[in-house]
């Protein structure tokens, strides 16, 4: 029997994710949306089904706005909640979010009371704690997809500035999913060189903030939507090391209780992720420079976690 993951949310991200997981072949999946769009989740369920015999893949996709359809699901990942606008920053989607992503999480914990969530809805951090405060479960089972994008951007930044494969590349970016968030060139590696070694500093520093400005440089090229084929590759990186038990360490917005110096928030780490969900915290050793920023970063966390109160 295939483990069950549920979308919450048939939009952009959500979709495309649905797409990405039928196609691995690793689960079923169901996507569900509010009752006001009723027919598309199931319309794009169906066409999802359609593609199955092309290319080979057995995963059946529902689409659904009830969630009795989702009970026992093994993994969820929600993406629900309006996107951003040109011009506009993550912490302004703040209380609307947090309003969708509680009824959310509700209606998850009734049905699919041990599963592990996914928060996808930004601002990413904030929206982890309204997750974690709902739902109750213990804080291994709530993460959030932020780091893993983040990487990739940067990743994806240095095989253009030095002409690499990706598969040579690897990055490592901390702190909150915003405008704070903290990429760590010294971690940063192509083929176990790290980047200091192979660009100048100006060259770093560029790439840097072009990888925290990721987002906003997609906003505003698409004008009417926000990313969703990177952010759905990296939701679906995390339901595999979840499903397949992989131990896999990836950047992740867990929530801290003293690690790195910071508790009480959901701040971007590395995460050994596997069937529990979270079951590690890496703690890397930071510079004082590094450990700055980084603390800056979950200040600005914090500060957004108390306008939600």
């Amino acid at each position: 029997m295939r483990k069950k993951v549920t979308v919450v949310g048939a939009g952009n991200v959500g979709a495309t994710l649905a797409q990405r997981l039928a196609e691995m072949e690793m689960c079923d999946v169901v996507v569900v949306d509010i009752p006001q769009v009723e027919g598309m989740p199931a319309g794009k369920a169906l066409d999802l089904m359609e593609s199955g015999p092309i290319l080979g893949y057995d995963s059946r996709v529902s689409g659904t706005t009830s969630y009795e359809a989702t009970a026992g699901s093994d993994v969820v990942v929600i993406t629900a909640g309006i996107p951003r606008k040109p011009g506009m920053s993550r912490d302004d989607l703040l209380k609307t979010n947090a309003g969708i992503v509680k009824s959310v999480t509700e209606n998850v914990v009734r049905f699919s009371p041990d599963s592990v969530l996914i928060i996808v809805s930004n601002p990413l951090d904030a929206m982890c704690l309204v997750a974690l405060k709902t739902s109750k479960f213990p804080k291994h089972r709530v993460l959030g997809m932020a780091g893993i994008l983040d990487s990739s951007r940067m990743r994806s930044f240095i095989c253009e500035a030095l002409e690499v494969s990706v598969e040579n590349v690897h990055a490592m970016v901390l702190g909150g999913h915003g405008d704070t968030m903290v990429p760590l060139p010294r971690f940063s590696t192509v083929n176990g060189i790290p980047i200091t070694e192979l660009l100048p500093q100006d060259k770093i520093a560029a790439i840097n903030q072009r990888t925290r400005d990721g987002g906003a440089e997609i906003v505003k090229l698409l004008k009417t939507g926000s990313a969703f084929y990177a952010p759905s590759a990296s939701a679906a990186e995390m339901v595999e090391a979840v499903l397949k038990d992989k131990k896999k360490i990836l950047p992740c917005a867990a929530y801290l209780e003293g690690e790195y110096g910071v508790d009480g928030v959901f701040v971007g780490v590395p995460c050994k992720l596997g069937a529990r969900g979270l079951e590690q915290i890496v703690q890397l050793n930071l510079s004082a420079e590094e450990r700055a920023q980084l603390l800056k970063s979950a200040t600005a966390v914090k500060q957004l976690a108390a306008a939600l109160k």
